[in-house]
Parts: C-alpha cells; structure tokens; sequence
C-alpha cells in the first residue's frame, strides 16, 4: 500500500521538505500525519480524504460538483442517512453508490442494503460535504410534502385574519414558497410556473427548454401562495382581474438570483411565471455561445464596426438576450458610451447606462431611444424591435454613426429584412443600415456521462439532409439516461445560429421588396449556414442528437 506522504507527494500537493517537516512535528505531538498537515494549513480537508481514499483504493467525490441522483436519495429515510452520515448518489443495474465520511462503518452499510436490497458501493467524501447534501437533498423534499400538509388546512380565501400567514418569515406558506424557489435554482431550472386548476396547484419546472411537473400542491394553498409571491415581488395583492409584472432578489448558496416575476388571471385563478435570470448571463463571452469558426468570424467583423445595425432573431425563450449580452461584453470600453433601453432590465451590469421602459409614464422604445440619441451614445441596445416608428428611430440611428444590437421575432435571419419592410421601413433604408442578422435555436446538449454512438443507414435520415450526407452509413450520437442528466439524456444546452452578413446582391433584393426566399437564396450563395445546417453540424460532434435537432429547426 502506498503511503500517505507519497501520495501528496506526487500530486504535487506536499513537496518533501515540507512532508519531512510535518512528520516531525507528528512524532512531537503524537498524532496522525494527516491530522498534523490539516491543522499547520499544509494541506485542505477535502485533499487528506482524497489521499486517504487513493491510499484504501476506494473512490472519492465532491459532492458540491457530483450530479446526485434524487431517485436514490429518496431510498434511504432521511433519520438514517443523518445517523450513519451517509448519503445514496446514484443506483445503476442493481448497485446502489453511497458518499460516506467513514466507509469502514459495516453497520451503516448493512441498514442500507437491508433497507434498499441492492448491492451498496461506498464512496469517500468529506464529513462536511455529506452533511450539507443531506440539508439539500431530504430536507427539501420532506419539508415540501410536511408543508403541504401544514397549510392544506389553512382558509382558502385570503381575509384580513389570515393575510399574516403569508407575512410572518417562519409561516408554513413563506417557507413552501422559499423551498419552491430554492429547489428550482438547485435544479438548474430557467422558469417555475405556478398554476391553479380546478382541485389543486401545479407546480412546474422548465429545466433545459422542458417542462417538468414538480409538486402538486393542495387547491387551499393557492392564494396564499401567489399572495406571498406578490408581497415579496413588489406587484398589488388586491388586483386580480389583471396581468401585472414584478421583480424579486433572493441569495441561494452565497450568490444573489433575480427572478421576473409575471401574474396571468386564468378561470382557475391567478397563474404566476418566475423567470429565473443567472446573472453569470450578464458576464458570459461570446466564446461560450458555441458559434462556429466561420459564423463566429463574420458575427466579429460586424460588432467590429463603429456604425450600423446587428440584429438578433428567434422565438421567446430562444438565447436572444445572452447573445446581445455577451456582444455587449465584448465591445464595451471605458472609452466608449453605452446605453441600453430594455423592457424589463434583466440584469444589472456595471458601467453600463441601462434605461428600463414605462408605457405609463410615456417612457416606450421609440421615447426612450429618441431621448438617449441626445444622450451622445456610441452603442445602443435596444431589447426589441416591436413598432414602426421604433424600428424608424434604430435605423436613423445605425446610419447616423451608431452602433445598434436589437432583437426581432422572426423565425430565420433572411425573413428580418421582410419584416422591417412590412413595418414601414423604406426598403433602401433597411438594406443600408443593416449589417448583420443572426438567427438562433437553443437545443438539449447530449449528456457527456450517457451518450452512445451507433450507427444508422442514411436512408433514416429526414429528406432535408440528405444532400448534406456523403455516406450511405452514419456515426451519431443518441440520449440514453443517466443519474448526472436525471435519466433524460440530456443536460444543458446549446445555441444553433445563422449568421447573415448583408451584402451588395442582399441589399439589391431588399430595394426591390424581394421575398425572404429569394433573399435566403443569395445570403446561401454568399456563404451563409442555415439554422439547419448548423445543428447538422453539431449532431454529427456528439453535441446534440438528431430528434433534438429536428425539434427545434422545423
């Protein structure tokens, strides 16, 4: 067996010198070598079980980064994971892995397998570690089910002599609608619906662009529950005939979330949709929006210039924002005035000018950008093109030495010069103020832990590819459902673009009122990769599967 020191040793953790130092001073007071370095700061607690573990040959995990299984989480009661400081993290083909910060504990291991009757695996982790999943991982689930049942018997209508349930910070509905909140931010979740139906509350998850059913809360829980989501987002708890927006900030794990808060009246009651908003968005760069080498090259000559239109298209939900975020990242200097004009303000960054729109103090698009254009800007965001006139202020401005990122609800990046044209823009004013359109998808990315190779006949393969494929046989990648992608083969996504630079012949079609065809046409023939071609692309490097793909890119 190899020693303690010669493992720190070689992984580069102790260098000798300081090893012969602790061993002296371990034989001086008489305790163990690694107890000695963990307390002179020589080495962390996390890197002593990782050696000890190396030493035994068993496994060692952080859990703070390992993808835990909930399916076995919820095989072990909580008393008994919190009795033996074990936690189960994943079960495989009959085999149960359980994070332990003593895996030579028999007993422990024994009270699983009898209660689980699965073959149990320890791992080694941190004592610490162990405990704070526990905290995260029973006590939500419990509390939630206990909760429930503490207000199901709460009044259903809200009066004055019940409003304090909902105010009170140790009251059962404030802390049911804290859990929900936490445990969606927990589970990578980008929006939580709250929806009333006839007899009860449905509570759902949008994890990677998909809707998962999480709880189903009691009818009675309903309007105290929304009450308290609007108390603590700032919206009026008396209006109930009318869609109202709110904001809220809550610190999840030591980091601050903001979530966008919007109440939609329904036959059933008020539905609530809590945006989550990361703001890790606000600082991402363009490299991690994963545009290809060549989409990538023609999207950076365009944000490169000082003047000009840059135009980012797609549905509601499809990355619109972070790709105008992450541009705006790049380009931003201190030598430079930038200001944006967004409905709503999404995320707070630093040393930029950022305007948020009130229709009902006058404050709209078209307002606000003809007042910041006095303001002697040289960047100009605007959230979203959606009238004529502000379409007709963002043009002037981009042929006026201006640099402008917006959006457009478009489905490809030709049908963006229709659009402007049909909103009023004269044609030539289109073609010479835009410079650039990019067109965006987000599809699931294939799980890394699961996904599995396997061979089809190009024959399978939707007609629209075909004359993408040279082989009569394929090598792609399909989901298959692990505990690091909660079983759906999926984890994260990706962004599929089309970039679009304007040229002389698309400008030429735009003078002419061409259809968005024709314009595609010519912007293929120039060198432009459709949305379609682009996740072809990226299906066949494993990124993400052909089902996804043709999901997404009709």
């Amino acid at each position: 067996m190899q020693l303690l020191g010669e493992i720190l040793i070689a992984d580069g953790v102790l260098t000798e010198y300081q090893l012969m130092e602790a061993v002296n001073e371990q034989r001086a007071r008489g305790q163990t070598l690694g107890r000695t370095l963990v307390e002179r700061g020589m080495i962390s607690e996390p890197q002593l079980v990782r050696a000890l573990s190396q030493q035994v040959g068993m496994e060692f995990v952080e859990l703070g980064n390992f993808p835990i299984d909930r399916v076995a989480v919820a095989m072990v009661p909580e008393a008994m994971c919190r009795r033996h400081t074990a936690l189960p993290i994943s079960v495989s083909e009959g085999t149960l892995k359980v994070a332990m910060s003593n895996p030579a504990n028999v007993m422990a291991l024994d009270d699983i397998q009898a209660i689980t009757r699965l073959h149990v695996v320890p791992v080694v982790a941190t004592h610490d570690d162990v405990l704070a999943a526990i905290d995260r991982y029973c006590r939500s689930d419990a509390e939630l089910e206990d909760l429930q049942g503490e207000i199901g018997n709460e009044p259903g209508e809200m009066d004055l002599a019940s409003m304090g349930s909902v105010i009170e910070d140790d009251a059962p509905i404030v802390r049911f609608v804290n859990l929900i909140i936490s445990q969606a931010i927990q589970d990578r979740a980008s929006d939580i619906h709250v929806e009333p139906a006839e007899n009860h509350v449905r509570i759902r998850y949008r994890i990677d662009g998909v809707l998962h059913e999480m709880q189903r809360a009691p009818k009675a829980t309903q309007n105290g529950m929304i009450s308290r989501i609007k108390i603590i987002s700032e919206i009026d708890i008396a209006e109930r005939r009318k869609p109202q927006d709110g904001r809220l900030s809550v610190t999840h794990q030591g980091r601050k979330v903001d979530l966008r808060v919007a109440t939609l009246p329904t036959v059933w009651g008020e539905k609530v949709v809590m945006r989550i908003l990361d703001n890790a968005t606000a600082t991402m760069a363009l490299e991690d929006l994963g545009l290809s080498d060549d989409n990538s090259k023609l999207f950076a000559e365009s944000y490169s210039k000082p003047y000009g239109m840059i135009l980012v298209t797609g549905p509601t939900g499809s990355g619109k924002s972070t790709t105008l975020y992450a541009t705006l990242n790049q380009i931003a200097r201190p030598e430079i005035n930038v200001i944006t004009v967004e409905d709503p303000v999404e995320y707070r960054i630093p040393g930029i000018n950022q305007v948020q729109v009130n229709p009902k103090a006058g404050m709209t698009f078209a307002a606000a950008l003809r007042s910041i254009l006095r303001a002697d800007p040289d960047v100009v965001l605007l959230g979203e093109i959606r009238d004529g006139e502000t379409a007709q202020i963002a043009i002037e401005a981009a042929l006026t030495g201006h640099l402008v990122l917006s959006t457009l609800h478009t489905n490809d990046a030709p049908s963006a010069i229709t659009r402007l044209i049909e909103m009023g823009i004269e044609p030539f004013l289109v073609g010479s103020a835009i410079d650039c359109v990019v067109a965006q998808r987000l599809a699931r990315r294939l799980c890394p832990q699961c996904r599995e190779e396997r061979e089809i006949d190009a024959a399978a393969v939707p007609e629209r590819l075909r004359g993408a494929i040279s082989t009569p046989v394929l090598n792609l990648w399909f989901p298959v459902g692990c505990s690091h992608c909660s079983q759906t083969g999926y984890r994260g996504r990706l962004a599929l673009h089309e970039v679009m630079v304007v040229n002389e012949e698309i400008e030429r079609l735009a003078v002419t009122r061409a259809s968005s065809a024709e314009i595609a046409r010519a912007a293929a023939s120039g060198g432009m990769q459709s949305l379609l071609m682009d996740g072809w692309a990226k299906t066949q490097d494993g990124l993400t599967s052909l089902e996804e793909l043709l999901r997404v890119v009709k």
